[in-house]
């Protein structure tokens, strides 16, 4: 099993490899994942240091660096891509209408889902009805009584449109 260390405290001699943890007597100075480490043969090939010049003597570009920070880069923007921010701007909803699936859930209050079901009941609505008023699926509605807004995906916009429709809180 590896040791896993951040480097001897005698700046060298030890006989045991930091990074597997295997007996050698013939340990080198290699950095690893940022850390400065004792490594035995078997594991030299991990020194960080030791890659990056075994790349550029084969002819890659020394601009690896680069390509790194623009795939994390992208990785983040694709992040952002795929969960927006609702920026507070409601015309796209004035506009396309409503789209309860789009809107980020908010965080839901302890027993959202008993406070639905007793509040559609004492105002005399069938689930089927509530959802047709609200322009909303009905499977939402079950999911959302049921206590599994989240796993349903349900959007926010639901949320929002039950309480004002209801008179009721289900979000915090």
């Amino acid at each position: 099993m590896a040791k896993y260390s951040t480097g001897s405290s005698s700046g060298g001699g030890g006989t045991t490899c930091e990074l597997c943890g295997a007996e050698s007597d013939s340990l080198r100075l290699a950095t690893v994942a940022g850390a400065e480490l004792e490594v035995c043969s078997s594991c030299a090939p991990h020194d960080d240091t030791r890659k990056t010049k075994s790349n550029r003597s084969r002819g890659e570009s020394q601009g690896s660096g680069r390509d790194e920070t623009s795939r994390k880069k992208r990785a983040a923007q694709n992040v952002a891509k795929a969960n927006p921010v609702w920026d507070g701007d409601s015309e796209h909803w004035e506009r396309e209408g409503t789209n309860y699936d789009e809107d980020p859930l908010p965080y839901l209050v302890s027993g959202y889902g008993e406070v639905l079901t007793e509040a559609r009941q004492e105002a005399g609505l069938q689930r089927e009805e509530l959802a047709t008023e609200l322009g909303a699926r009905e499977s939402d509605l079950l999911a959302v009584e049921q206590g599994r807004a989240t796993q349903a995906g349900v959007g926010g916009g639901l949320i929002t449109a039950l309480e004002e429709r209801l008179g009721i809180e289900l979000a915090e």
